[in-house]
């Protein structure tokens, strides 16, 4: 090791700066290289379907159809997410009724994959298989859990005219069997309401 050493010192000065100003380089090349891949954006769109039709089949049968002008797939971050920015339409049948389709627009959707949660906002109207009409700005769906919920004004109808208005917010079962409005009024068909006992 020595004898390297002494080499180097007995190398002409035009030699000991070529092999100063090399190491500088290489160190400098190292630095830069770690200064890029820190910098280097991962937030980007690694798939993208433009106009798509998206059918989920269970035992032969069709249990959701979805369409999208445009969805985009962000997988390289630490929480992955696919994102539909130009709108969705979405259809779904349940064992109820199985024949009549629950329908779902929104303006934009976001579904968070780690979290199996999926997020609508922009005029958000649901139409659930047995008829009823629920309107909100924002909705909020917890797949795991089976809860769909919002804190944004609510407005329901159904066939036979009932009106409800949930002021500030609900929360109900994703498929709708339950559903809890919070400060609600509404207007009701007479005819549909139970009679009082005299």
């Amino acid at each position: 090791m020595t004898d390297y050493c002494f080499k180097i010192f007995k190398l002409k000065t035009s030699q000991q700066l070529f092999l100063l100003l090399m190491f500088f380089l290489m160190q400098s090349c190292e630095e830069d290289i770690t200064k890029v891949n820190h910098n280097k954006k991962t937030n980007f769109a690694t798939e993208i379907i433009h106009n798509g039709t998206i059918i989920q089949r269970d035992s032969g049968e069709v249990k959701v159809k979805f369409k999208a002008a445009l969805l985009e797939k962000y997988e390289l971050i630490d929480s992955p997410y696919i994102e539909g920015k130009k709108g969705i339409y979405l259809e779904f049948f349940d064992k109820k009724n199985p024949k009549v389709p629950g329908k779902v627009w929104a303006n934009y959707a976001k579904n968070n994959v780690k979290r199996d949660s999926y997020f609508a906002k922009g005029r958000v109207k649901i139409i659930t298989t047995e008829g009823q009409t629920f309107v909100t700005e924002t909705i909020n769906w917890d797949k795991r859990n089976k809860k769909m919920y919002t804190k944004d004004t609510v407005f329901v109808s159904d066939k036979d005219g009932n009106i409800l208005v949930g002021a500030h917010g609900m929360v109900a079962k994703d498929d709708f069997s339950e559903y809890t409005f919070f400060n609600n009024s509404g207007s009701f068909n007479s005819t549909n309401l139970p009679a009082t006992s005299k």
